[in-house]
């Protein structure tokens, strides 16, 4: 037994899945999955089987009936998620529904579906079943799964990531937008999901290894050749240069090895308050009442 990495269609997450046979990259198999058999892609080559591993299992090569009749359900999948669509315009239901996809034995049908707040779409389930005899699963996803399912392209004009490589959605923060000196414009760092960008991930370590080596913004810096002092207004980490504003005006591009840190200017020392004496607490403390 050897371990093949597949893709199904909707999402390009690799599932490891045992087969007796080294299938070649880019067939077409059915594999045993959790919902029931489905169609599936290989997508690298032959590895050996990990201990106290869970794997899917991959039944045979896709035969040209197996590839016909998942083409078909993936014509009535398509015709039934319309069908749905409008029936929740006329319910009123506040729900997008996503995909809807049956398994290759058409014993299970997955109706994904995207909703701001928790929905009840049991009234659906009699719209379903009256085209098909499946068992019914609806199953919620969120903004980045639904960009995932369905396939957009980013800012960069390609096919956006999650669509298109990432393997699983990694925590994004707005810190790393600022680490990487970026607009904080809401719009510029949303994905087509609108949520933070994805690919604000993908270089944030490279960021910080070279923040290291600048000073902070806001810290007060001297230049070397001019002995202009100021503080720092920018910082450009993939130049290595900053930017600095002194009261001569503002210095930008300079390169981090031509400043020192400024000085610490001389500060009064606090005032002491002198110090209470034990004669001083007795004298502000009430008379005692006559006898």
């Amino acid at each position: 037994m050897v371990v093949l990495p597949v893709r199904f269609e909707r999402s390009p997450r690799l599932h490891p899945m045992l087969s007796e046979d080294a299938h070649p990259v880019g067939t077409r198999v059915v594999v045993q999955g959790k919902r029931g058999p489905e169609v599936a892609v290989v997508r690298g080559e032959a590895q050996e089987r990990r201990p106290q591993e869970r794997y899917g299992t991959v039944l045979r090569a896709a035969t040209p009936d197996d590839l016909a009749l998942w083409d078909d359900l993936h014509r009535q999948g398509e015709d039934l998620k319309w069908l749905l669509r409008a029936r929740a315009r006329e319910r009123g239901l506040p729900v997008k529904l996503v995909a809807v996809e049956f398994t290759l034995d058409e014993s299970l049908v997955t109706v994904s579906y995207s909703a701001d707040e928790r929905i009840e779409l049991t009234g659906l389930i009699g719209e379903v079943r009256a085209h098909t005899r499946a068992r019914v699963n609806f199953a919620a996803v969120g903004p980045r799964e639904q960009a995932q399912m369905i396939g957009t392209l980013g800012a960069c004009g390609r096919e956006n990531c999650s669509s298109h490589h990432l393997q699983e959605f990694a925590p994004v923060s707005i810190r790393m937008a600022r680490d990487q000196q970026l607009p904080l414009n809401p719009e510029k760092l949303s994905g087509p999901c609108g949520r933070l960008l994805c690919c604000l991930q993908f270089e944030h370590g490279q960021y910080l290894d070279l923040l290291k080596d600048l000073p902070r913004k806001n810290a007060r810096v001297c230049h070397d050749a001019s002995g202009a002092c100021g503080k720092v207004t920018k910082l450009h980490p993939l130049a290595g240069t900053v930017d600095v504003h002194t009261e001569q005006g503002v210095l930008t591009g300079v390169p981090a090895g031509e400043l020192r840190r400024a000085p610490e200017e001389a500060r009064p020392a606090p005032e002491k308050k002198p110090r209470r004496t034990e004669g001083a607490r007795k004298d502000r403390t009430p008379d005692a009442p006559p006898s």
